[in-house]
């Protein structure tokens, strides 16, 4: 959600600041603002403004700040209008403490209270305030009992009193050149360059400066000042985190001639897919090799079940993995809505597998559904795209997608990486409860390493179908989504990608319940986007098939507009439906990874025509780390 970036060093600091805030816009906001100091000034200068970030770069050409050692926030609104006196950084009474913060303080009502008992004055709507107010008063209770305490104590102090999500960036004024940042729950990034200290909400705000980074856990407190990084706990304990390298290209970030990041993600997906499965299979023997595990085959051959959760598109991944498991490898797999798993008080089961799956890895959601599974005795797996994330830090085994940064906020690249990692994972089970042999397996890996280039082929031979068609249907009000089998999750993330970013009411259902309701809905005017697909080796989506094109017929005898995806070659679908988008054939559990892409197109050439923010929706953020 929102942005941090922080920075103590020998460069300018206001730059390097807002270079960093616009490498994550990414993530969403409303607000932003920069807190600079230096030992030459009194107190923190502060500017902030509403809206986008070109707004706060107008406000500073006219009121230029410099110092050494700064702070800066994209703000996503939680509490409070997003306004220019909401917008971080926030000050306590004195003007010598700033903190930014991305999280939820869920006392922040009592603690506020209990402030202005004391004497504090609010001047905001947020909960955020409150931790500047916090640690003044810890100060100046200190003081008054005739001791000091240095930033980081008070801060150490403060955040025990915090309940709740918060990823905190503070300075002080009175100990200038030192960035106090700390962690429970959203996540902290380290950057260490040479004489240059970093610290941010994400990787790509510090990673044009520097790919040595230390990803904090949760309890973690990091001191920088120009000599160095301090790592303690909350204690002040001093902890030791490994300094992992990143490898991604910065340029990886970057738009590279396309007019938005959702359509260069779009286009990098056979690459991402590739990437993925780097290594990670043999096409000799056909044996899949998932090496950052600390689950060895035996326990991962003995699972009684898997239990996934996830959020969002990962969900619509996790529940076609269902598909692709209970198919090769014959074990039982529950989905869950990550924000619902622990409230459903789910059964112990020390012999279930539990697998998360989230791009970034910091899903707060994800993170509590995670630890509720260890609780209950499961191992637990992850399914991430980001190297060194809480979700991988905290599983028993992580399978990366390696799709490289996502920036816009719809997922693309990382959703069909997510596929390829799971038929992975459904093979590799296969092979280790003896029910893929050899040839079966070959098989499968070859078809797979075919997936990219059949993806290129679409983008190459369908984008400007999918554009033509935009140009028809842009001003629908409302697009309905239909799916059999493991066809009806990639129903849904079509209808999630037009609903984010057109704003256009779109719905997945299952193609065989139409006649349970949706039906009503259809007239002259609603798109119904079918995928009708066929694997002419399978007789289960033979089967599938025919009874999909008998919902297409419902659909037509009552005037709705049919959009259909359909497999190459197939000739009978065209007699039946006003537009056909085909695509190269696959087996059953692959075509998913495919029949997206169109979709995807569709729903970003209809957002462009429409106006709307294509790569950062309204309302929406890229990485939600609160629940």
């Amino acid at each position: 959600m929102c942005g941090i970036v922080g920075y103590v060093g020998k460069q300018k600091v206001v730059p390097v600041i807002l270079e960093g805030l616009r490498r994550l816009e990414y993530r969403g906001y409303d607000s932003a603002g920069i807190a600079v100091g230096s030992p030459r000034t009194a107190l923190l200068e502060v500017c902030r403004a509403p809206g986008k970030l070109h707004n706060l770069e107008e406000v500073l050409r006219d009121h230029p700040l410099d110092g050494s050692f700064g702070i800066g926030h994209t703000r996503w609104a939680t509490h409070g209008r997003p306004t220019e006196e909401n917008a971080h950084p926030h000050r306590d009474c004195t003007g010598r403490i700033v903190v930014v913060h991305n999280g939820i303080v869920e006392n922040y009502l009592e603690l506020k209270r209990r402030l202005i008992e004391q004497g504090h004055k609010f001047v905001t709507e947020t909960d955020t305030e409150i931790i500047a107010h916090l640690l003044e008063q810890v100060q100046k209770e200190a003081e008054a009992s005739g001791k000091k305490v240095t930033l980081e104590d008070a801060v150490r102090r403060a955040v025990k009193q915090l309940t709740g999500a918060f990823a905190l960036g503070i300075l002080s004024s009175a100990e200038p050149d030192k960035i106090i940042a700390a962690r429970s729950g959203p996540p902290v990034v380290i950057g260490v360059g040479e004489g240059e200290y970093f610290v941010a909400s994400d990787v790509p705000g510090i990673l044009h400066h520097t790919r040595n980074i230390y990803f904090l856990a949760d309890g973690d407190m990091a001191i920088l000042t120009p000599e160095g990084v301090t790592l303690t706990d909350f204690d002040g304990k001093p902890i030791q985190r490994e300094l992992q390298r990143i490898s991604w290209d910065p340029i990886q970030a970057e738009k590279g001639g396309y007019k938005h990041f959702m359509l260069k993600e779009i286009w990098e997906q056979p690459r991402a897919i590739r990437d993925t499965t780097l290594g990670r299979f043999s096409l000799d023997s056909g044996k899949v090799f998932l090496g950052e595990m600390a689950i060895d085959d035996e326990e991962l051959a003995g699972a009684s079940s898997i239990n996934i959760a996830a959020c969002g598109t990962s969900w619509h991944s996790a529940l076609a993995g269902k598909y692709m498991i209970e198919r090769f490898a014959r074990l039982p797999v529950d989905v869950d809505y990550a924000s619902e798993y622990r409230y459903r008080n789910p059964i112990p089961d020390r012999n279930a597998l539990g697998l998360l799956i989230t791009q970034s890895g910091e899903t707060a959601d994800t993170l509590a559904a995670q630890r509720e599974m260890k609780a209950l005795g499961s191992k637990t797996v992850a399914i991430c795209n980001v190297v060194g994330a809480m979700v991988a830090r905290e599983a028993h085994g992580a399978i990366y997608t390696h799709a490289g940064p996502e920036i816009g906020v719809a997922s693309t690249k990382a959703f069909t990486a997510q596929l390829t990692a799971l038929f992975l994972l459904a093979i590799k089970l296969g092979q280790l409860r003896g029910r893929l042999d050899t040839p079966r397996s070959v098989a499968l890996m070859e078809e797979l390493s075919r997936v990219p280039a059949k993806i290129e082929e679409v983008l190459k031979t369908r984008s400007a179908q999918c554009e033509q068609l935009a140009a028809g249907f842009s001003n629908s009000r409302d697009f309905l989504y239909l799916g059999r089998g493991i066809h009806f999750p990639i129903a849904l993330e079509g209808a999630l990608k037009l609903k984010e970013i057109s704003y256009i009411h779109a719905e997945g259902y299952p193609a065989g319940e139409m006649k349970h309701g949706p039906n009503a809905l259809i007239d002259e005017t609603l798109p119904v986007v079918v995928l009708a697909t066929r694997d002419e080796t399978d007789p289960a989506s033979k089967l599938r098939y025919e009874k999909t094109l008998s919902n297409i017929q419902e659909v037509t005898a009552r005037s709705g507009r049919v959009i259909a995806v359909a497999t190459e070659g197939d000739t009978e679908i065209g007699g039946l439906v006003e537009h056909v988008i085909h695509i190269p054939p696959a087996i059953e559990m692959l075509s998913p990874i495919i029949e997206i892409v169109p979709l995807q197109l569709l729903a970003y050439y209809i957002a462009v025509r429409r106006g709307a923010d294509v790569d950062q929706p309204r309302n929406l953020a890229k990485s939600v780390t609160v629940e």
